[in-house]
C-alpha cells in the first residue's frame, strides 16, 4: 500500500503548503500549561483547514493530470432495442482505471437513502491519497418501464440495471470521458428537428413545475410522445429525475 501510494504521489507535481511554522507554534502551545484552551482549540481548527484545503489542492491537480491522460474510449456493446452501439462499464474501468489509480484516485458506489419511489440513488465517493473525498451522485429512474410504458423489468431488474446505468454514467462524467464520437446508449439521431424542438419545450415546462407532484404528472402525461423513440423517450424520462431531485435537494435543510 505505501509503495503505490508513493507512486501516485509521484505522478502530481504538487508542491504541500509549508505547514510547519504552524505545527511549531501549536507544539509550543500544548507544552504550555498555561494557554487558554480556546486559542488551542482555535489553532487546531486551523491546522485542520489547512490540512483539508492542501488534500483538496493535491485532488484537484491528480485529476487534472488523470483526464490528461485519459483520451476517448472505444464502444464494445450494442444495444439490440436502440440498434446502437456503447461503452459498458468493463470496457470503461479497462481504459480508465489503471491512469486514476496511478494518480491515487480510489472509487466506491452505494445507493443512497431517501430515493423517491421508483428511482434509485447511485452515489460515487471518488478518494485521493492526500486524503480527500468528492461524492458525486445521480437520481436513476427505476420503474421496471419501457418505452410504451409497459412493465418489462422485475422490481429486483430493474434496481440492478438502474445501478449499473448510474455507474457507467458517473464514472464517465467524474473524469469528462467521451465515447466513441456519440454514446447516447440509444437511437442514432435522425436529424428530425420538429422532434427535438417538441421534446425541448417539454422539457422547458417540466423545469417549470415547482413541485414532486406536478414534475412526475407532467412526465407521465407527456412521455407517449416519444414511444417509438427511446433515445428521446429516456432524455426525457432523466430530465424528469433530475428535476425532481434538484426540487428534493431545494426542500431539503443545509
Amino acid at each position: 500500500m505505501n509503495a503505490v501510494t508513493t507512486t501516485e504521489a509521484s505522478a502530481v507535481s504538487v508542491s504541500r503548503p509549508d505547514d510547519s511554522a504552524l505545527l511549531a507554534v501549536i507544539s509550543r502551545a500544548a507544552s504550555d500549561p498555561t494557554i487558554d484552551i480556546e486559542k488551542m482549540e482555535r489553532l487546531l481548527a486551523m491546522q485542520e483547514r489547512l490540512v483539508a484545503k492542501t488534500a483538496e489542492s493535491l485532488f484537484n491537480a491528480a485529476m487534472n493530470h488523470a483526464q490528461g491522460e485519459m483520451g476517448r474510449v472505444a464502444t464494445d456493446s450494442e444495444n439490440n432495442q436502440t440498434r446502437s452501439r456503447y461503452a459498458s462499464y468493463a470496457a470503461l474501468d479497462r481504459a480508465l482505471r489503471p491512469v486514476y489509480t496511478r494518480h491515487g484516485f480510489s472509487l466506491s458506489f452505494d445507493t443512497g437513502a431517501e430515493a423517491p419511489e421508483g428511482f434509485v440513488r447511485v452515489q460515487a465517493y471518488v478518494s485521493h491519497s492526500a486524503g480527500h473525498t468528492r461524492t458525486y451522485g445521480a437520481l436513476m429512474p427505476a420503474d421496471g418501464k419501457g418505452a410504451k410504458g409497459n412493465d418489462v423489468m422485475t422490481k429486483t431488474h430493474a434496481f440492478g440495471a438502474a445501478s449499473q446505468y448510474g455507474m457507467r454514467y458517473l464514472l464517465k462524467m467524474i473524469f469528462n470521458v467521451a465515447i466513441g464520437e456519440n454514446d447516447n446508449d440509444g437511437n442514432v439521431d435522425t436529424g428530425d428537428t420538429t422532434v427535438q424542438e417538441v421534446l425541448a419545450d417539454l422539457v422547458k415546462k417540466l423545469r417549470e413545475t415547482k413541485t414532486d407532484e406536478t414534475a412526475l404528472a407532467f412526465w407521465m402525461s407527456h412521455r407517449a410522445a416519444f414511444a417509438q423513440d427511446r433515445r428521446r423517450y429516456d432524455e426525457f424520462k432523466d430530465e424528469c429525475a433530475f428535476h425532481r431531485q434538484a426540487l428534493a435537494s431545494a426542500r431539503s435543510p443545509e
